[in-house]
């Protein structure tokens, strides 16, 4: 191993580098010393969006695009820009401040009454539409047909009624404009599913296998039906394009507190059906509701909305829906237990007094004993 002598001319030029990087350091490096340019975050030309076309339902939280960044340096701002319609006039509308709620605490299932659930929540004000700071755009629940004009009833969509926006992409490397998304919204659909109703206007909608027959509608259908005799035929109830044994209408009720759930039976000439005739059903914990309340003509509940409330799943829902079964148990020919029942997987997205209803329009089902 060579030794370097003092003077030579190899131990002078390591010294002085060496002496430079204590310099550098002491100095808070180079760039410091020589006034380099401090670095800056790259930004790419091609940062991208997976869509750009939005056609979001108002009155309900919907999240919507998702962006490629392309290596682009984290974090980024966004920031909606040049809102406009199709013929260039400008709108404000979609941007209004309006109450949401925000959760504090996580919801689960497990809370006792409206006042535990509502404690996990608070009221904040945001704009109906917005971008968040990981590039999403935000629709929120407080939107309605009054506050921002849904597309046309009539299924035209004329291009000076559609809406256009661009998007501000920024770091410290500099700015992007991503350009022309469209966000077109449905009118309001208060719960789901929403089969019985024109996702246009909001009217009845047609039989889908009669559509010019005006007698004849489109219905909610249940998610299931199981051994649910009639009453006259001894035969299987059927829901389906031909019977349209079980329909459902999920509809508003008046004289409610305002947040009340309730569950009415139907038989063929729409007169009711007592509820203890399903006697199988646990009520108890059919709902995520409180203050139960039942009568010879329906079963009612207090509730919070959004029905479900969150996407957390719990022993009320089924996915991301809220899930109800009612079932009912009679002795059959030769004594054997029959177990029949029928349910139904459903949301409401508005606060108010709703009402499920379950029409058994064609035939009675079968209670008693054979």
């Amino acid at each position: 191993m060579k030794i370097l002598k003092r003077n030579s001319t190899i131990y002078r030029h390591a010294y002085s580098w060496g002496l430079l990087i204590s310099l550098c350091a002491g100095l808070n490096g180079c760039k410091k010393l020589y006034n380099l340019p401090d670095e800056k975050d790259f930004l790419s030309v091609n940062l991208t969006y997976d869509g750009k076309s939005f056609y979001p339902i108002l009155g309900r939280t919907t999240l919507m695009g998702t962006v490629n960044t392309d290596h682009s340096t984290t974090p980024l701002h966004f920031e909606i820009i040049n809102p406009r319609y199709g013929d260039g006039r400008p709108y404000t509308d979609l941007f209004q401040v309006k109450p949401v709620y925000q959760w504090v605490t996580r919801y689960d299932g497990t809370e006792k009454n409206l006042e535990e659930i509502e404690a996990k929540r608070k009221l904040v004000n945001r704009p109906l539409f917005e971008v968040d700071s990981t590039g999403t755009f935000i629709l929120w629940n407080s939107s309605t047909n009054e506050l921002i004009p849904p597309r046309s009833k009539d299924s035209i969509d004329l291009v000076q009624n559609v809406r256009y926006f661009d998007l501000k992409v920024s770091n410290s490397g500099g700015t992007t404009i991503v350009k022309d998304f469209m966000i077109l919204p449905w009118r309001v659909q208060d719960y789901e599913p929403y089969s019985d109703k024109n996702p246009y206007n909001g009217e009845v909608a047609p039989d889908p296998q009669d559509p010019k027959n005006p007698r004849k509608q489109s219905y909610i259908w249940p998610a299931y039906m199981n051994n649910v005799y009639g009453e006259s035929s001894n035969q299987l109830l059927r829901t389906n394009d031909e019977f349209k044994d079980l329909v459902v209408y999920i509809r508003r009720f008046d004289g409610g507190n305002g947040h009340n759930l309730r569950f009415v039976f139907w038989d063929k000439d729409k007169k009711p059906i007592n509820p203890e005739s399903f006697n199988e059903t646990n009520w108890a914990e059919l709902v995520h509701g409180f203050n139960i309340k039942k009568t010879p003509t329906y079963v009612q509940y207090d509730v919070a909305y959004p029905i479900p409330l969150t996407n957390y799943p719990t022993k009320y829902t089924s996915g991301s829906s809220a899930k109800i079964d009612f079932g009912y148990s009679r002795i059959g020919f030769g004594g054997t237990l029959i177990t029949a029942g029928f349910g139904l997987n459903f949301k409401i997205f508005t606060k108010g007094d709703w009402e499920i209803v379950f029409h058994f329009q064609r035939e009675n089902p079968r209670f008693d004993n054979e």
